[in-house]
């Protein structure tokens, strides 16, 4: 059935010129019909009523229409635009595909692919995922402020800025942490405490200059000791052998006794802690001079090939005595003299690198010249007791133990009291362990233990033990104190680094 040139379903004509310039029309244009030419009217199933009984049957298939759709061979004519190449089959029905598009042309070879902008087919790579922000911490708008909240009692109670530096260094602060303060180091960050933080009304003022009587009172105190000891030296001398002899020694080591704690209780040599002393401390203390005074008489007669089952009653030394007391007094100078240093170098310093720099060489510039006085006072001692002369090792061990005892004083006046206890300890326990050897040596199987306090000995002769012991210990002293003696903790105010009391 073909449409007639009026009817409405039919394309208008399209002039030769216009045709010219258009593509040719596709295959599938030729089988094109109007879509109300032949077609039944579409059949609608009734509406079924829901039941329950049973499954729901499927409604029966339907036929396909084949009215119109028959190919058409002919085309109305005055028509240009319906007309096909003889080279073009049509198709057969309209279930089959149209034809497949030619395949594109390929680049030259040489050129790079590109594909054009907006390809369906191009795969664009995923987004990337925006990094993980670190959370802000907001900062206060003054970090000081922080500061002085923490620390209010101490700047308000501090007589200068060098007291709030030593108390931050002693909370922890260096020039690092002050720098999130916004200053270059602790001193600077300690005037602006100071400077910010009123002045409590209880607070301390540094004391006076101590006057020429309160100075000549802590001079007789600091040698008092010596003297004591001088003189109960004399009284022994002048007493006969006798049951005297022993009733005054026993006095003048009680006087000595009273004595040196009077002078350990002021003046420079006064610890920072006041209380009483750690009894680990004074057992440490008498087993290293009690050992001092003994001299080679304990280990002897440990020893294998000693004096026998019955050995003679050991006598202690006067002349290591007599030295150890009269170096209180030097010991006292000498910790002034390095206070006053400090107290100097932590005024004119403005890190704590340079503080350091400064307080070091007084600290070993102190401990090597009191080693040297004391050596000067045993050979003095020894030559004004009328003894023997003492080997190399045996003033080894005097000058060793007395700096020993220097160094733990001047840790425990600046306020560092465990590492002045373990000092003596460590050269108490190395001086037991030396005696406790030979004893383990006589047990069945063990005699290879005494062989290193044996050839020590065989070397160095018996002194050399107390002598290896007190120089480790004032060693490992003396590095610590190099460490913790050169901060600002170890050099508060005068008015709480020394009392006057006489």
């Amino acid at each position: 059935m073909t449409p007639s040139p009026d009817s409405p379903d039919r394309e208008p004509a399209r002039t030769p010129a216009r045709h010219a310039a258009r593509r040719p029309a596709p295959a599938w244009r030729a089988t094109r019909r109007p879509l109300a030419a032949g077609r039944p009217p579409r059949e609608t199933t009734p509406a079924r009523p829901l039941s329950f009984a049973g499954p729901r049957e499927a409604p029966p298939a339907r036929p396909l229409p084949t009215a119109g759709y028959a190919p058409r061979d002919t085309e109305p004519a005055g028509h240009p635009a319906e007309e096909t190449s003889a080279a073009e089959p049509l198709p057969l029905s309209p279930e089959e595909p149209p034809a497949a598009p030619p395949p594109p042309e390929e680049p030259p070879a040489g050129l790079p692919l590109e594909e054009p902008a907006g390809h369906p087919y191009r795969e664009t790579p995923p987004a990337p995922k925006p990094a993980a922000r670190r959370p802000v911490i907001p900062q206060p708008a003054d970090p000081v402020s922080t500061l002085i909240r923490h620390h209010h009692r101490l700047c308000a109670h501090a007589v200068d800025p060098l007291e709030i530096a030593a108390g931050l260094e002693a909370h922890g602060l260096t020039d690092r942490t002050a720098a999130r303060f916004r200053h270059r180091d602790v001193f600077s960050l300690a005037e602006e405490l100071y400077a910010r933080v009123p002045r409590a009304r209880t607070a301390t003022v540094p004391p006076p200059e101590p006057a020429p009587r309160e100075t000549a009172v802590r001079g007789v105190l600091q040698t008092l000791p010596g003297a004591v000891c001088a003189a109960t030296l004399a009284a022994l001398a002048a007493l006969h052998p006798g049951p005297a002899r022993p009733g005054a020694a026993v006095a003048g080591a009680v006087l000595v006794l009273l004595a040196l704690r009077l002078s350990l209780r002021a003046g420079p040599l006064r610890a920072r802690r006041t209380g009483r002393p750690p009894a680990l401390a004074v057992l440490a203390v008498a087993w290293i001079v009690g050992h001092a005074l003994l001299g080679a008489a304990p280990l002897t007669a440990l020893l294998p090939g000693g004096p026998g089952p019955r050995p003679p009653w050991p006598h202690p030394d006067a002349a290591t005595a007599l030295a150890l007391t009269c170096a209180v007094a030097p010991a006292a100078v000498l910790a002034r003299w390095f206070a006053r240093r400090a107290r100097r170098g932590l005024a004119v310093s403005r890190e704590l690198a340079e503080l350091a720099s400064r307080i070091r060489p007084a600290l070993l510039g102190a401990t090597l010249l009191f080693a040297a006085v004391q050596l000067a006072l045993l050979l003095g001692a020894r030559h004004l007791t009328g003894g023997p002369a003492d080997p190399p090792a045996a003033l080894v061990a005097t000058t060793a133990l007395g700096t020993l005892l220097l160094l733990a004083r001047l840790l425990a006046v600046h306020g560092f009291r465990t590492a002045a206890v373990a000092g003596p300890a460590l050269a108490a326990a190395l001086e037991a362990l030396a005696l406790a050897l030979p004893l383990l040596a006589r047990l069945p199987g063990a005699a290879a233990l005494d062989r290193p306090v044996a050839a020590l000995t065989a070397a160095a002769g018996p002194a050399a033990v107390p002598a290896v012991a007190c120089t480790a210990a004032a060693l490992a002293l003396l590095g610590h104190a190099l460490r913790t003696l050169t901060g600002a903790r170890a050099h508060p105010a005068p008015a709480d680094a020394e009392v006057a009391r006489p």
